[in-house]
């Protein structure tokens, strides 16, 4: 994904760059309002609000005259005022600084999902998710592969056995490792629309995924939000 950064602190943008591209972000920065409006705002702009020249409220008001792209302000201003009239005039969120990389990056990725289904946005060609992944995870486990045709998953070379709900369970956290899907959203895309029972189903369901996986660190509490997995990197592997 291609991101501009506005932002004038060195201190921030060098270290946030550098995070950002290890996660597969490429990033523009620019440190002024005025660069801003006259650059490319590629698919998602992340925008501070206390830019030299201009306020960054009126960045985003013009850009979102121009272009529907996402907008995510990042900002030390923490009042509720500042939060309302960034969304109102067309941010799509808001994080107060200081923050870490891992909720920036969840926020980016929640943003791009839910900007892809509204109305008057251009939709990117869907990727469909590969058909056998090989992840490299951690400590114990130092490969764990997912076979979506055969429904089959193999840890460290080792074939297990899993629920259908097990595997759709680790099969939706596989689309996008390391991406933090909620609560309601593993319910939803595993269970239905029309489940109705108790969440802790859900937990019930991860902890019986954690040991058979053999390493509960791949599978990630997010407290407050829902899990993750957590690996090193994925790698689809070509069909034969």
């Amino acid at each position: 994904m291609q991101v501009l950064l506005i932002e004038d602190n060195d201190m921030i943008t060098e270290p946030l760059i550098d995070g950002l591209g290890r996660y597969g972000f490429s990033v523009e920065r620019v440190t002024t309002g005025a660069d801003a409006l006259r650059a490319t705002p590629g698919e998602m702009v992340l925008l501070d609000l206390g830019l030299p020249d201009m306020d960054g409220i009126d960045v985003c008001r013009q850009l979102r005259q121009s272009s529907e792209v996402p907008i995510i302000m990042l900002t030390a201003r923490g009042e509720e005022a500042d939060r309302i009239v960034g969304l109102e005039i067309g941010a799509d969120d808001y994080l107060t600084k200081p923050f870490s990389l891992r909720e920036l990056v969840a926020r980016m990725r929640a943003v791009a999902r839910r900007t892809r289904s509204t109305p008057g946005r251009p939709a990117p060609a869907p990727t469909p998710a590969p058909q056998v992944l090989s992840l490299s995870a951690t400590h114990s486990v130092s490969e764990l592969r997912l076979d979506r045709r055969a429904r089959q998953v193999q840890v460290n070379t080792q074939l297990i056995t899993l629920t259908p709900k097990e595997f759709d369970l680790l099969a939706l956290l596989s689309q996008d490792p390391g991406a933090v899907y909620s609560r309601s959203q593993i319910l939803r895309s595993v269970w239905g629309t029309d489940f109705f029972g108790s969440t802790k189903t859900l937990d019930f369901h991860v902890a019986t995924l954690r040991r058979k996986l053999g390493d509960p660190t791949m599978i990630e509490t997010v407290r407050g939000v829902g899990y993750r997995l957590s690996v090193y990197a994925s790698v689809p592997v070509p069909s034969p």
